[in-house]
């Protein structure tokens, strides 16, 4: 008899409700046991697994050879009774009246769904499709959706609304060269680095207040466990505000949010990953770049790549090995998430809100334990000070001209950042590589699957 789909149970919602009901489980077959006069089987949904029991004397010979022919990771779908079972898993199991081999699976299995023999990297993401059959690696997917949805409920309580801004763009969103050029039509194109210029044009609409859940493309040669060449992220900009602190509010209040809710919502992913999460407190400590530089610079613990003592000379950027031992530094004063503050103009974006007496940014970046996970910064909205720092960092004005035509009629005040989803999920959960909390990754040598 075929089984009924539309009356289908996830494996652990079946409990003592169903006791001696008949029921319907469909999932893939994780393993089959045949020990002589009773046979086994292990089925696995997103929910968990469940074990059919096939007592051979009980059940039609039939029935029970269909079973323990199917090959692992083959998708079946089974009616029967609910027994109460000690042995079994879930305290329950299912005596089988019905079974239907929905797809059959190839032997020999790519790769290994519960076999204990680890796999690189490299071939799982290669057989991704199975490798996102295992439990742990779809935990770290339950706890990104939870990630994802705190985020947006964050800023829509915080009363920011969700837009959505174009991806192929005309011109650079920032100036720079890393792009992915397409064709559109007869014209060139790029795919967008960030929805930076459109949120700012937004700034000026009355939409004050606005968030995206973006994808940006950043044709960027690296090849390290933090950086990727596509990029999910919550895209956030502002108005009226009076300094970049307004921004760093709001950033700090939606990353507790999310990390309160994956702590109260994601206990059993969590367990199953062995991770513990700790809900950081408000406010986060703030560090001018002056003082994270006197750290970096102060300690005896930093050196260059030839292992030699060094020193970060004022107007660079923090690398990641300074990052590391700040992020140190700030642990043994029992922080794990802190903004660096107050960055030279010149190791920032055209677009960034620079002191008239000093050359001081409105700019931050947000560090979870050595690691960045956003810049932001109030943005320039005089627009002769706008094109002033668009020459200033050798750009044309005119290349530029749709985004700036808004800043002539009526520009509030404004700021915003780019918060990356991947490289939060990473560090929610103490991956050792972003690429983990992606399902498809894309990377400078990854175009497949």
């Amino acid at each position: 008899m075929a089984v009924n789909l539309q009356a289908r149970k996830y494996a652990t919602a079946i409990g003592p409700a169903e006791h001696n009901q008949t029921v319907v489980v469909a999932g893939w077959v994780q393993e089959v046991r045949d020990m002589g006069g009773i046979a086994f089987v292990i089925l696995r949904d997103r929910s968990g697994t469940l074990q059919i029991v096939l007592p051979k004397k009980k059940l039609d010979p039939a029935l029970v050879a269909r079973f323990v022919e199917v090959p692992r990771e083959s998708v079946i779908a089974v009616s029967g009774a609910v027994k109460p079972s000690e042995k079994a898993r879930n305290g329950y199991e299912i005596l089988p009246d019905a079974l239907d081999v929905l797809s059959k699976a190839e032997t020999p299995l790519p790769l290994g769904v519960v076999d204990k023999v680890d796999a690189e990297l490299e071939t799982r993401l290669d057989n991704r499709f199975m490798d996102l059959r295992k439990p742990e690696i779809q935990a770290i997917f339950k706890v990104r959706s939870t990630l994802v949805k705190a985020g947006i409920d964050s800023f829509t309580r915080q009363g920011f609304l969700q837009v959505h801004t174009p991806r192929i763009i005309g011109a650079s969103s920032e100036g720079g060269t890393d792009l992915f050029a397409v064709k559109y039509f007869e014209k060139g194109a790029y795919l967008s680095q960030s929805p930076q210029l459109y949120k700012q044009m937004l700034m000026a609409t009355g939409i004050d207040r606005q968030f995206e859940v973006a994808t940006y493309f950043r044709a960027e040669k690296h090849n390290s466990y933090r950086h990727l060449n596509e990029v999910t992220a919550f895209d956030v900009e502002m108005a009226f505000v009076t300094s970049e602190e307004d921004v760093m509010r709001v950033l700090e209040t939606a990353v507790r949010d999310m990390w309160q809710a994956v702590h109260d919502q994601s206990g059993p992913e969590l367990a199953l990953l062995g991770k513990a999460v700790k809900v950081p407190d408000l406010p986060f400590p703030r560090l001018t770049y002056d003082e994270a530089l006197a750290l970096v610079n102060g300690t005896k613990r930093w050196t260059n790549d030839k292992g030699e003592s060094a020193e970060i000379p004022w107007g660079e950027d923090l690398n990641a090995a300074a990052e590391k031992i700040l992020g140190e530094i700030m642990a043994e004063r029992g922080h794990e998430f802190y903004f660096i503050t107050k960055y030279p103009e010149q190791i920032r974006p055209f677009y960034t809100f620079v002191e008239d007496t000093t050359p001081i940014s409105r700019s931050f970046d947000l560090e979870h334990a050595g690691l960045e996970v956003t810049s932001g910064a109030q943005r320039q909205h005089d627009v002769a000070k706008l094109e002033a720092r668009i020459r200033h960092k050798g750009l044309e004005p005119s290349d530029f001209a749709d985004y700036l035509k808004p800043f002539r009629y009526g520009m509030p005040p404004h700021g915003g950042f780019g918060l990356g989803i991947d490289r939060l999920t990473m560090e929610v959960l103490g991956l050792d590589n972003v690429r983990e909390a992606v399902l498809f990754p894309r990377d400078r040598t990854r175009l497949a699957p």
